[in-house]
């Protein structure tokens, strides 16, 4: 869909063909890729580069003006994996209009970061601007995202959660290249600045993108370092949770063993037997607390030779010390 919009009153609005500064391409559909292609004078590279989501963020300067080729963020899925990804999107600035082509996503004309526009470059800036505070939402997200799926990890003995923690860390890989890939964008745009036409003004805002760009890259290589960092300690949680499981149940085998034994011996009539000349009721009484005490005791013996600490708290060790005004005296 290819939607034409005016700047009007320091705000964007709709506009007819002839009077059209701002040309914004949304979709796939090959008429429209044509005529933008014509307008703005794009071979097919450029064009395609804007629907690849491999291609790499560029800034290229022509006679006509300027190509930008720019990632943002695509909007966040939370099913059984978590997904967050990249997209590009090409700008083309001349010397009173502006292009963009996008593959997906609605134009966010509606923010704040496009409020008291006066010409196409503070649409431009505007745009640049909104991207990398998207991404910052993006990564406050990430970080929300990492505490709930390590607080489920802990007591987990599942691989699901562990598995959305692997997707989360190569997510946030994606958006640290992207965010570098943005900044050096940027930075070509700052030294093209007088053959752009930035006033004082958006020569400023241009240094705040910069500055906030880099803060997003700092915070996502943080993020990225950490949860790589951590990666093996919270497979190890899951796998000792597991060893944890088992030995628990080792335990309880382990005592209920000796009472099947036992069990199957006094169900051969043995028992009756044994008892014979004595009320039944109170003679299998007896057998069931004699049952009762004899697991209670195995248990006891099996928890102090194979798990110590499973019987309280272990008391910590004392350290003994002298201070130097003790040593003195």
């Amino acid at each position: 869909m290819l939607s034409r919009m005016i700047i009007r009153d320091r705000t964007i609005t709709e506009a007819t063909s002839d009077a059209a500064q701002i040309l914004a391409f949304v979709g796939s559909d090959e008429a429209e890729k044509k005529q933008i292609a014509e307008s703005f004078h794009l071979d097919e590279y450029d064009l395609a580069s804007a629907f690849d989501p491999d291609e790499v963020a560029r800034l290229e300067a022509t006679s006509e003006g300027i190509f930008i080729l720019w990632t943002a963020p695509e909007r966040v899925q939370i099913a059984e994996a978590i997904e967050l990804g990249v997209r590009p999107m090409a700008f083309m600035l001349g010397a009173d209009r502006l292009g963009i082509v996008l593959g997906s996503q609605q134009l966010p004309f509606a923010s704040r970061e496009f409020r008291n526009v006066e010409d196409v470059r503070d649409v431009l800036l505007g745009y640049l601007l909104h991207t990398v505070r998207h991404y910052v939402g993006h990564l406050r997200a990430i970080k929300m995202l990492s505490g709930e799926l390590e607080a489920k990890i802990t007591a987990s003995l599942e691989n699901r959660h562990l598995l959305q923690m692997f997707a989360l860390g190569e997510s946030l890989v994606y958006y640290l290249d992207a965010i570098e890939g943005n900044g050096a964008v940027l930075a070509k745009l700052r030294s093209l600045a007088p053959q752009i036409g930035l006033s004082a003004r958006q020569l400023q805002l241009l240094d705040d993108i910069v500055l906030e760009n880099q803060q997003a890259a700092r915070q996502a290589n943080i993020y990225s370092s950490v949860l790589s960092g951590l990666m093996d300690a919270r497979a190890s949680i899951v796998n000792n949770n597991m060893n944890v499981l088992l030995k628990n149940l080792a335990l309880i085998n382990s005592v209920f063993l000796p009472l099947n034994l036992v069990a199957s011996i006094g169900g051969m009539s043995e028992w009756s037997m044994m008892t014979q000349g004595m009320d039944w009721r109170l003679a299998y009484a007896i057998f069931i607390v004699g049952m009762a005490i004899f697991g209670w005791l195995t248990w006891i013996i099996v928890t102090r030779v194979v798990d110590p600490a499973g019987l309280g708290v272990r008391r910590k060790p004392r350290l003994k010390w002298r201070s130097r005004a003790a040593g003195r005296t």
